[in-house]
């Protein structure tokens, strides 16, 4: 995928300066503005990555969190709410991986409406060479140290507690 072309200045320091001007001072809009710009450069980043896989990001991470599980598998609803997703989007995403061999479906033995997805011996096998790749480049955070990427997780951590992601310790 090529590059688009770079811009002589900085949109986001641009639009601050005119919003500045136009509404004073919003520390808060640069900054949202920022991780929303960060978010759609990396995930076209990581995307170009796992795409040769047939993956796309979050096709990747339902793959992760299958491996991460004891048994390989997990209820449809346990996977949207540790992906934070819609069920819709759960059973669209896992219906693809299904149809790619990489995931296998079946009822719920414990639950009568839910269904279980579990991961098959190629989804391991995608998921490992997919992770390689993505460890790789760094998941597209090559610009930044060890260091600096634990204070982005730290910097960020508070919005999502707040945002009752998780429970603080």
């Amino acid at each position: 995928m090529p590059k688009p072309l770079s811009l002589a200045f900085d949109p986001i320091a641009r639009a601050d300066e005119l919003w500045k001007q136009r509404w004073g001072s919003v520390p808060s809009m640069a900054a949202i503005t920022s991780i929303m710009r960060a978010h759609q450069i990396l995930l076209a980043e990581v995307d170009a990555v796992v795409k040769p896989y047939g993956l796309t990001f979050a096709r990747y991470e339902a793959l992760v969190l299958l491996t991460f599980s004891k048994a390989g598998e997990l209820p449809m609803s346990k996977i949207g709410e540790r992906l934070m997703v819609h069920p819709t989007s759960v059973t669209n995403t896992v219906d693809r991986l299904v149809k790619s061999g990489l995931v296998d479906k079946r009822p719920n033995p414990n639950d009568g409406r839910g269904t279980l997805a579990s991961i098959t011996e190629k989804g391991r096998e995608v998921c490992d060479a997919a992770t390689r790749d993505l460890m790789a480049m760094d998941f597209g955070l090559g610009a930044y140290d060890s260091e600096e990427c634990a204070e982005i997780f730290a910097m960020l951590r508070p919005l999502r507690i707040a945002a009752s992601d998780f429970d603080e310790e």
